[in-house]
């Protein structure tokens, strides 16, 4: 009997952090650049004695769908997609580098490049400056130009481009770093100006899995429902007189 509790519990239990993942992923069906969690679990056999015969289902992080989101044109100078398995390089808050495919860049008070939330965009030798007064554009290749009203345009800098050999880790900021730290510079990684990439996740798609997961879990719940059911049937057939 017991085996069946343990069996539904750790059912229901997975199914629940499926589901959480697959909420999370459908929120950011819109988010530029977000690549899908995946979700994955293993069967761990419970230790102690008497309980060799009982099994866990456990969380088994797998990381994410690599698959490129759908790219935009939006026409926009500080918008760019990164082309293929590339990268870009920025600054997280806590200071260390991390990794972004969410291209939608801006200036800050001080003129320096910026991602939409804020955080420094790193060049090939550190933070990018732009002339106050003059309009920035991004090349192919990751250089960042800044043209004055007279025609004239000085190279300010280049944006660091990454292609990682290995898939990278998800923090819990949303940014992706190395496990071996800090990736070099790849010379031949290049970019989409005035455009961005989409988020990776099917909305349809991750309809369904929920969809799925729900009835999943309603099935835990009745075998619960089940167990209980027959313990208690089985203790009034062990209960003198039926009572």
């Amino acid at each position: 009997m017991d085996r069946m509790i343990y069996l539904a519990m750790s059912g229901a239990k997975a199914t629940m952090q499926r589901q959480e993942v697959l909420a999370h992923n459908l929120a950011n069906v819109s988010t530029n650049g977000f690549r899908a969690e995946l979700a994955a679990f293993r069967a761990v056999p419970v230790r102690g004695d008497g309980a060799s015969t009982r099994v866990y289902a456990l969380e088994s992080t797998v990381g994410y769908n690599p698959e490129a989101g759908t790219v935009q044109p939006t026409g926009r100078a500080l918008d760019v997609a990164m082309k293929g398995q590339s990268w870009l390089a920025v600054q997280a808050i806590d200071g260390t580098e991390a990794y972004t495919r969410a291209g939608a860049l801006d200036l800050d008070a001080e003129g320096n490049l910026v991602t939409g939330h804020g955080l420094t965009v790193m060049g090939d030798g550190g933070p990018i400056t732009v002339p106050p007064g003059t309009r920035p554009s991004i090349a192919p290749d990751g250089t960042v130009s800044a043209s004055r009203d007279d025609g004239t345009s000085v190279v300010v800098g280049r944006l660091k481009l990454v292609t990682p050999d290995a898939a990278l880790q998800r923090g819990t900021d949303g940014l992706f770093r190395a496990a071996d730290g800090d990736l070099a510079a790849d010379a031949d990684a290049r970019l989409q100006p005035g455009a961005l990439e989409g988020s990776n996740v099917g909305a349809v798609e991750t309809m369904v899995a929920m969809i799925t997961a729900a009835r999943q879990f309603e099935q835990q719940m009745k075998m619960l429902q089940i167990a209980e059911r027959q313990e208690q049937q089985a203790m009034r057939l062990l209960t003198p007189n039926g009572m």
